[in-house]
């Protein structure tokens, strides 16, 4: 791993902004000139490039004086990179994850900043997104957890009108656009690696919850996202893969207690449903891979569950009441 910045990632900043970078330098320019407005301005930038095929813009860092690039040989994926500059030396408070393809807006940092001083219980803050292609609409305000297991963005493709307009407590962050405190995600152990990417924010928020913490939809809070931009979509292959192994995965790691066995049928219809689903669209081999690995990794994510059950301050009441329980879920 090499390193290069004109900030010395040591100092001490209230909040540090983390980007996990692939193949999308145009749009982390974009990114990083959204940050360069922000009111708020006690704060650095981590830039973590996951090995792209092309190198780092000539004057990148010159041009964004406050960006520190840490640059990878190989392509960890985002759960591990984030762990990566997490774990970095410093003293920051607060961590705000942002994808490249988020675009925040001047405020955006000030009204989480905001939240959490005015919400101490909190630990968790989730940014209201917009879609970059048509800001009318939603692209999410936080993400919700089924009793199926099954996850989506809140109020994904709703009209922006139809918003929250005060803040509201949800399951936890889209990290494409997330605050967290830094101790809080330090004690919980960060992204679990094995996820690579997809689901591995839910899952995160999860472990958290059952840590006792709590998560908050600061609707001032703006970003525009794009949304999958460099990995095929969220109906590529890529995408299905990872987000339908981790689906199961995060269930079994998760779902504490009695909850667990009380929604296994459902969990399990769920997946079925999807497979099915999957196979109609012509995806049969893709979901079909997802669900092998995901059985074949059942006794890992089992012994990792003995570990976060052993240590959850949550009772299985709390998590229930936070759980999304309609009857069709999305």
């Amino acid at each position: 791993m090499a390193s290069n910045s004109t900030i010395n990632s040591g100092n001490a900043f209230r909040c540090s902004v983390i980007i996990v970078n692939w193949n999308s330098w145009d749009m982390l320019s974009r990114c990083l000139e959204s940050l360069d407005r922000q009111i708020f301005q006690d704060f650095n930038v981590l830039v973590v490039d996951n090995a792209s095929d092309q190198p780092a813009p000539s004057g990148l860092l010159s041009a964004h004086p406050r960006v520190t690039l840490i640059q990878n040989q190989t392509n960890l994926g985002f759960a591990a990179a984030n762990n990566q500059a997490v774990a970095l030396p410093g003293d920051s408070e607060w961590v705000a994850l942002l994808n490249p393809d988020a675009f925040p807006e001047p405020d955006w940092l000030e009204r989480l900043i905001e939240a959490a001083e005015k919400n101490p219980d909190y630990s968790m803050f989730a940014s209201r997104q917009l879609m970059d292609a048509n800001r009318l609409l939603l692209d999410g305000e936080g993400d919700m957890y089924h009793v199926s297991g099954l996850v989506w963005r809140k109020g994904h493709g709703k009209p922006a009108n139809d918003a929250i307009r005060q803040p509201q407590e949800i399951f936890a962050p889209c990290a494409a656009a997330g605050l967290y405190r830094r101790d809080a995600l330090m004690s919980a152990g960060g992204f679990d690696e094995d996820f690579f990417c997809y689901i591995e924010d839910v899952d995160l928020g999860f472990r958290l919850r059952l840590m006792g913490h709590r998560c908050l939809l600061a609707p001032g809070a703006v970003v525009c996202h794009i949304g999958s931009a460099t990995s095929g979509g969220r109906q590529g292959d890529f995408a299905v893969y990872h987000g339908h192994r981790n689906l199961v995965w995060a269930y079994v790691k998760n779902m504490p207690g009695w909850l667990f066995w009380a929604c296994l049928p459902l969990h399990l219809a769920m997946n079925l449903i999807t497979v099915a689903v999957f196979i109609k669209r012509g995806k049969g081999r893709v979901i079909l891979r997802a669900k092998r690995d995901a059985l074949s990794g059942l006794p890992k994510m089992w012994r990792k569950r003995r570990e976060i059950q052993k240590n959850r301050g949550a009772s299985a009441g709390q998590i229930w009441r936070a759980l999304d329980k309609s009857v069709f879920g999305r």
